[in-house]
């Protein structure tokens, strides 16, 4: 009877420790990239010349952007750490060099201090977190892929997207508390620091609960020789897999950046709505996506992976061009767009971790996604507010990026066709 009885408990702590380590560091992840955008004039004034304050947030801006130039080789690297060494190991190091990033940024020496050595920091702090991000999701995702039920992998894999938004929300609301606690000569000399350290805080902890966590099953029964092959050829060998990668990615990767992170910043910039308004419809929206993942990934296990990949896409892409003409210069009206928008967006963001572990063997299924996918967030994702911004300003025609969005969904809906069917799948075969 103690053995019974004690065997669920077991699992249930197994399963909470899991779900705790791998949704802290990806929430860590996500939270990074969001403090650094949402704290940009800070950074800007204080480790680059007050010179000229234009050119500082460019500065700044653009080492936002190498960030995502990083991921692919935090993809190759931690993904190769993954499929060799194993999924903790992967994860861990990830974490913790997050967590190394966001220190050096929190503690960094001013401009007027050490002079360009201070910008210097900032790169060298940037690109570490770019690599330890290109690792971070395929080596969470896999590894929760692999120790979920096959019969709940749909729903288990909604904790990617439903961690990261919660990172994402908890930095922004962060800062838009300090904005109002805090003066602006204050948030100028040290307050901008704070949301860092407390990144370096989280990553601290995330590392200490991925290294007591389990390696997977699935990992573990792998051959040595297997674990051993050269990567190279399995790279070559699954190349369909890595284009199918980059497809279905590519329509969510432009669509949840337009609808999930820039809406609110963009109501406020053109269409003048209030922006402390504009934060809280954010959080509405943000709320509604984080509600309707769990329903996707749930339906996923019961019709089957692409059905939801197509309602996603082709809902997305249907209503995209109405709740663009919907939002005009109220609060309501940019929680109405982007919580139908972001219910769409929500079948594909729930299930894609799913869906690439399911394309992969188990030797190659870490590098196999890490590499693809971190080439297209920086090919497509990376370049989106340029694009949007030069199409918006220079050439004037900013429905050409909505016409862009529209199109690249239209790809990934048809890239859906390319793939298997995989509810349900053993991944150890």
């Amino acid at each position: 009877m103690t053995t019974t009885a004690s065997t669920p408990l077991a699992t249930r702590t197994s399963t909470r420790k899991t779900i705790i380590g791998t949704g802290i560091g990806n929430a860590v992840e996500w939270y990074d990239w969001a403090i650094y955008a949402t704290f940009t004039p800070f950074i800007a004034s204080q480790l680059f010349s007050k010179s000229d304050p234009a050119s500082a947030v460019l500065s700044t801006l653009a080492i936002f952007a190498v960030g995502f130039v990083a991921r692919p080789f935090g993809g190759f690297l931690f993904g190769w750490i993954g499929d060799r060494i194993g999924r903790k190991a992967s994860m861990t190091l990830a974490v913790g060099l997050a967590s190394v990033g966001s220190l050096m940024i929190g503690i960094a020496p001013t401009f007027a201090a050490v002079g360009v050595w201070a910008s210097l920091t900032l790169l060298v702090a940037r690109l570490i977190q770019g690599l330890a991000h290109g690792g971070e999701l395929p080596s969470s995702q896999t590894y929760l892929s692999e120790m979920a039920p096959k019969e709940h992998r749909g729903f288990w894999a909604t904790l990617i997207y439903t961690s990261g938004t919660v990172g994402i929300l908890f930095g922004t609301l962060l800062g838009a508390v300090l904005n109002m606690a805090l003066s602006t000569e204050v948030m100028n000399a040290w307050g901008w620091r704070i949301p860092f350290l407390i990144g370096a805080a989280m990553g601290l902890y995330a590392l200490i609960m991925r290294s007591r966590l389990h390696e997977t099953d699935v990992f573990e029964g792998e051959a040595t020789a297997e674990k051993r092959a050269p990567i190279w050829p399995q790279i070559v060998r699954h190349r369909k897999q890595a284009l199918q990668v980059i497809g279905l990615t590519v329509g969510l990767t432009v669509i949840y950046y337009i609808w999930g992170v820039v809406a609110p910043s963009y109501a406020t910039t053109a269409l003048k709505i209030d922006r402390g308004e504009a934060l809280w419809a954010g959080v509405i929206g943000n709320i509604v996506f984080i509600a309707a993942l769990p329903f996707w990934g749930k339906l996923s296990d019961r019709i089957g992976r692409k059905k939801v990949l197509w309602a996603g896409a082709i809902g997305a892409g249907v209503m995209h061009f109405p709740m663009t003409a919907l939002l005009k210069d109220s609060a309501w009206q940019l929680a109405v767009s982007m919580s139908v928008m972001l219910i769409f967006i929500a079948a594909s963001a729930a299930i894609v971790p799913a869906v690439y572990a399911e394309l992969f063997p188990t030797s190659i299924r870490t590098v196999g996604v890490g590499v693809p996918y971190s080439i297209c967030v920086a090919v497509f994702g990376g370049t989106a507010p340029y694009l949007q911004q030069w199409l918006g300003t220079t050439v004037q025609m900013p429905q050409l990026f909505n016409v862009y969005a529209v199109i690249l969904l239209a790809i990934s809906a048809m890239f859906v066709f390319t793939i298997p069917e995989t509810k349900g799948k053993d991944l150890t075969l």
